[in-house]
């Protein structure tokens, strides 16, 4: 890759920020028995009182394992949002720097670069859901600081090449960013049996898909010692609470993640054979996610009518090559036959559609 020097990405206020010390931050020996009157914590105990660990030592010492890597390459935030939103405070200027990203993409890069103030260039995917490399490089001046690429992508399903995303990092001095947020769901291996060797990427998982812990708001930032040393900086000191740092740990020990996943690979097949069979869908795209993106003959007329028998999916027909296109999440058993019986019903009917 091209020289790459993590020192010029760092906003300058950043640079000369002292991070906040917090009374669990000065005092980390919890093994003892103390009398703790540093926080100014209410002393009577209900489970509550004492604030968490901010740095989420037992939690990321768990993902640390699972995952191979160090625990001092793991930040945890709340939800993916806030790990993302810290990248933009960390290292993009507002009203300088921009940000490319990959439409049809994860709507919250293009609100949080809103947010911050920094310009998102968008650079539209291939007509088969790739990264348009030569496009991508093209764009590339040197205000840009993070490039966004979500890998299974949201809304197609699909994951980009190996073969791309390693041009893109080798031609960029930037940070390039891979959400993995469906990544147990692919076929595909994470990116992070190469972080190590890549120090631009940036990893970012969640709890909420795989895991089944979305109201917990976890969310997980993978990168160099380096980077999260930038990212701690700035991060809130107790931006994970007690109860979703606990219901996490005792989550992750019950190991039922496995074999969740395993059912809802096999309820996506069983969906995509029906799909493929249905008259008034025209394509059912390829998944390595736990939702089918699917192009129909009309979006706002199919979406009303899962409506009208019960059913929510996603209608992402004003999403950008996405045109008359439902994302539909693969849900339980029998709320996936029920999808099925819905979707035999509307298909038999064979109604007139006023277009």
């Amino acid at each position: 890759m091209k020289s790459f020097d993590l020192n010029k990405l760092v906003r300058s206020n950043v640079k000369t920020v002292k991070p906040y010390s917090s009374a669990r931050d000065d005092f980390k020996d919890f093994e003892q028995e103390m009398i703790f009157l540093d926080a100014n914590e209410n002393p009577f105990s209900n489970g509550m009182n004492r604030y968490p660990d901010p740095q989420q030592k037992e939690l990321k010492y768990i993902l640390a394992d699972r995952n191979n890597v160090s625990k001092d390459n793991i930040l945890i935030g709340n939800g993916s949002d806030e790990v993302l939103d810290l990248l933009f405070r960390a290292f993009c200027e507002p009203n300088r720097d921009n940000i490319i990203t990959l439409p049809p993409t994860y709507g919250m890069y293009s609100v949080l670069a809103g947010i911050n103030a920094i310009e998102n260039r968008e650079v539209l995917l291939t007509n088969d859901f790739q990264p348009n490399v030569d496009s991508i490089i093209q764009a590339i001046d040197e205000n840009t600081k993070i490039i966004f690429l979500c890998s299974p992508n949201n809304p197609t399903g699909n994951s980009f090449s190996d073969e791309a995303i390693l041009k893109i990092m080798n031609n960029f001095n930037g940070l390039v960013v891979i959400d993995e947020a469906y990544i147990d769901f692919s076929k595909d291996e994470s990116w992070l049996s190469v972080l190590a060797d890549c120090p631009n990427l940036v990893i970012t998982q969640t709890l909420s898909k795989a895991y089944a812990m979305a109201g917990l708001r976890i969310g997980i930032l993978y990168a160099s010692t380096d980077i999260i040393s930038i990212i701690n900086k700035i991060k809130p000191p107790y931006n994970i609470n007690i109860l979703s740092q606990e219901s996490a740990l005792k989550k992750l020990e019950q190991s039922t993640m496995p074999f969740q996943v395993k059912k809802l690979i096999s309820e996506r097949k069983k969906l995509k054979k029906e799909l493929e069979k249905t008259s008034f869908v025209e394509k059912v795209f390829p998944s390595d996610a736990n939702f089918i993106l699917i192009k129909v003959d009309d979006a706002n007329y199919r979406y009303q009518q899962f409506i009208d028998n019960g059913i929510v999916v996603r209608n992402r027909t004003n999403q950008p090559l996405c045109e008359n296109c439902l994302r539909i999440s693969i849900g339980l058993k029998e709320e996936n036959e029920k999808l099925i019986q819905v979707i035999k019903k509307i298909d038999y009917a064979k109604e007139n559609i006023v277009y």
